[in-house]
């Protein structure tokens, strides 16, 4: 996406405002029914409930969300129909989003009080991102991006069954503004997709043909609303680029996921929430033995001046991850995900909320506080400012391993002290698990690595390229009892960590050491820790080296610091585009989800959720632009750009 923010703007509506139609902000009918009208319209209008009854997943887009009545219509429908597809993906886009508080008071009458009431407590911060937010059992999704509709439409990544064009450009009446949009719903489309659009300008009927949909002759009837009705046929169906490809079809539905810590328990439960059943391998007796086995971890956003790519990815993970947090909590994990401190060097607070207005980032997802107020908050003395993220937080990575396991419950199986040494295309076009002495361990047609830094070394020992790089980079955390020292009441970062005292004693950390294969537990590095948590706290602590116990594990991330996520590039196929990671072609089934670093909590849930997407293709939880910036194929491509002589100018 353009990397200029596309600022929401918070929309303070009352119910009677809550009536639909391609300019509903400028002619609201407050006399009209809005559930009726979402049902006429756009639930009639597409053949629902008929069309997704014989469908295993059915994915709506609306291009304005507004209070949500179309989608509590939809999801009312869905329940009420005994026949209903397995899963419901209902995607929407909407530039000026409503508070918690109004959404509330437009839902007042609406007639769906309790499915409101869901929505409402599921309602995000009000961040420019592509929100997942589920009900019913993950059964029903909902991807809500807040931004402008022309800028939101070339990023989502989903086939869509039906469209409801509820809200459009105020200047959609021009030729070149209709024809773009209709180029995007095209792109979107899949095959015999419906289309509703209530009260639709002439060119955008004239679009619509252009892109591919058949639209029918207008109702000569004046009496009657008019209403634009298109399904998608085209003549010619452009190829979809491979890693953007419709999955192929399984019977089996069944992947095998090599590793057991957090990106590989993530994985498992991700497949789970679409039926896909899953082998997880696991080298140690036990999972989360690795560099998800320390005793706690953080999880937080980043707020970045250019809110680029990094920023952006980080806050949509921080999202995600806060709701399989809140869940292993209450399954009995250790942790807490009251908010999390970072501390601030270069900005004062001024300077700090001057930025927040500049992103426009709401206080329910960042605070800036000063020394005193940080201080209160942490109950500790601080003495600098600090970003506050109030969903944020730690646990113990082990405890959320195990509840991310326990959420694939059946449809999971787990196998410990198995080796994964090199993978074998089968007969069946498949893959064979093979262990150090060639005996089969497994066999699917799908393979996940998410094995972190022996993900390269299994693909080499399998005859295929990894066209990825991972630095190891040694990290030891220091303890101490907790009657030796204070800890905070949340967890403070900076130039280190310091969490709150859990299990008798106070974790910090942690070295980051490239190269570095030693596993003692080093006094010298202990003495690291205490430098980097009296920057922390602004004052030296009165511990010695000698009284911290520790330990040592090893996490792998790319040269870039972004995660390796998606289907693994076939270094074989080196003919057509390579320019850009989405047309790079693929091996068939081998996909990797790799380089979490030191953020294996914040990524792993987001992580999985697209990774799972695009094995089974579903509709994206991310955007393209970020698809493509955690894509295995990003090195691919950026090889072949430099690679690409420079045209004369």
């Amino acid at each position: 996406m353009n990397s200029t923010p596309i600022v929401p703007a918070v929309l303070e509506v009352d119910a009677a405002e809550a009536s639909f139609s391609p300019n509903r902000r400028r002619d609201a009918d407050p006399s009209l029914d809005a559930r009726a009208h979402a049902s006429r319209f756009f639930i009639d209008g597409n053949a629902l409930p008929a069309r997704w009854q014989s469908a295993n997943r059915f994915v709506v887009l609306d291009t304005g969300f507004g209070p949500g009545h179309n989608f509590l219509a939809t999801w009312h429908a869905w329940r009420d129909d005994p026949r209903r597809c397995s899963r419901l993906v209902y995607i929407s886009i909407e530039q000026h989003p409503l508070t918690r508080d109004a959404l509330t008071r437009a839902h007042r009458s609406s007639g769906l009080t309790a499915l409101a009431d869901e929505l409402r407590r599921s309602w995000p911060p009000l961040t420019h991102n592509l929100h997942r937010l589920s009900f019913d059992d993950d059964r029903v999704e909902l991807l809500l991006a807040f931004g402008d509709l022309r800028a939101w439409l070339p990023e989502v990544v989903a086939e869509v069954d039906a469209f409801y064009l509820t809200d459009l450009p105020a200047d959609a009446d021009t030729e070149i503004v209709a024809t773009r949009l209709c180029k995007a719903l095209g792109r979107l489309a899949a095959p015999g997709a419906t289309l509703a659009a209530p009260q639709a300008a002439r060119v955008l009927r004239a679009g619509l043909m252009s892109a591919g949909f058949f639209v029918p002759a207008e109702p000569r009837d004046d009496a009657q609303p008019r209403v634009t009705l298109a399904r998608y046929a085209p003549a010619y169906v452009p190829r979809r680029a491979p890693s953007r490809g419709r999955a192929v079809g399984s019977a089996a539905q069944h992947a095998i996921v090599i590793g057991a810590g957090l990106a590989g328990c993530a994985t498992a439960a991700a497949l789970a929430r679409h039926g896909w059943r899953s082998t997880v391998l696991e080298r140690h007796t036990h999972i989360a033995a690795d560099a998800s086995g320390n005793a706690g971890g953080l999880f937080h956003g980043i707020v970045n001046a250019y809110d680029g790519l990094h920023a952006r990815f980080n806050r949509a993970a921080a999202l995600a991850a806060n709701g399989a947090v809140q869940a292993a909590l209450r399954l009995g994990a250790a942790g807490n995900a009251e908010g999390l401190l970072r501390l601030e060097t270069a900005l004062d607070v001024a300077g700090m909320q001057d930025l927040l207005r500049r992103l426009a980032l709401p206080t329910d997802w960042v605070q800036a506080l000063s020394a005193p107020q940080a201080s209160e908050r942490a109950g500790l003395a601080l003495a600098l400012p600090c970003w506050f993220y109030p969903g944020g937080g730690w646990i113990d990575p082990g405890g959320l391993a195990a509840a991310l396991l326990a959420r694939a419950g059946e449809l999971t199986e787990l196998r410990t002290s198995v080796d994964a040494s090199r993978l074998e295309r089968i007969a069946s076009g498949g893959w064979c698990v093979l262990d150090s002495n060639g005996e089969p361990i497994a066999e699917a047609a799908t393979v996940v690595l998410a094995n972190a830094g022996d993900a390269p070394r299994l693909l080499r020992a399998s005859g295929i390229a990894a066209d990825w790089r991972l630095d190891s980079m040694r990290g030891q955390v220091s303890w101490a009892p907790a009657a030796r020292m204070a800890s905070p009441r949340v967890p403070i970062a900076g130039s280190g960590y310091l969490l709150p005292a859990f299990a008798g004693r106070v974790m910090f950390g942690a070295t980051a050491q490239p190269g570095d294969a030693d596993p003692a537990v080093r006094e010298r590095d202990h003495d690291i820790n205490l430098a980097q948590l009296a920057r922390l706290l602004g004052r030296p602590s009165d511990l010695a080296a000698a009284d911290l116990d520790g330990r040592t594990a090893w996490r792998c991330s790319a040269r870039d610091r972004l995660p390796v996520i998606g289907a693994v590039p076939d270094g074989d196929a080196n003919a057509g585009r390579l320019d850009q990671p989405r047309f790079v072609p693929r091996v068939p089934g081998l996909h990797v989800f790799t380089g979490l670093g030191s953020r294996g909590i914040t990524w792993c849930t987001l992580g999985a959720a697209l990774l799972a997407a695009g094995i089974t293709g579903a509709p994206a939880p991310v955007e393209a632009g970020l698809l493509d910036a955690l894509d295995p194929a990003r090195f691919v491509s950026r090889r072949a750009r430099r690679a690409t002589p420079a045209r004369a100018g």
